[in-house]
């Protein structure tokens, strides 16, 4: 029986196959998609921010993309994964406000989405398909069958990676 797990914001999860992972109402958050190609185990992080470093104490490692995607990995061992076998998938990171000045604060979308490849690419886990960007919302389906995400844009259909 397939076990269908819905993530919320600053949440992950890892699962065996067969499994489903959702997330719901991405925007400038990073949906992180990992899957073993041999096992069939996936694992999806809800991202909100790209960086604990001037965190004094994290009380949610799911929060922040330097620390979800470790905790993610760790989770997906635990289940037989092998880091050789990983590869990821990314979406979300809109900008989903417009204002007239350039600071780092409203380009946050952008960040999660340079954070998460610089961690990915630290750990050795390549980044096989991305849907990034824009300035609409995403919702995500990843199916542990095929390691295929399934995007919902809002306003402009579906994608599937």
């Amino acid at each position: 029986m397939t076990m269908t797990v819905n993530i919320g914001m600053a949440e992950l999860k890892a699962l065996n196959h067969p499994g489903i992972l959702i997330t719901l109402g991405l925007g400038s958050c990073v949906g992180v998609a990992l899957y073993d190609r041999k096992t069939k185990v996936i694992g999806l992080a809800h991202i909100m921010l790209p960086s604990s470093a001037n965190v004094k104490k994290i009380d949610n490692e799911a929060k922040f993309a330097d620390t979800a995607i470790v905790k993610l990995l760790n989770d997906m061992y635990k289940l037989g994964a092998s880091k050789e076998n990983i590869v990821a998938k990314l979406a979300g990171g809109a900008q989903m406000f417009t204002l007239n000045n350039n600071s780092d604060i409203i380009r946050i979308g952008e960040r999660n989405i340079q954070a998460a490849k610089e961690k990915l690419a630290e750990l050795g886990i390549d980044v096989v398909a991305e849907d990034t960007g824009g300035n609409f919302g995403r919702t995500i389906e990843f199916y542990s069958d095929d390691g295929s995400l399934k995007i919902k844009r809002l306003g402009y259909g579906i994608k599937i990676i």
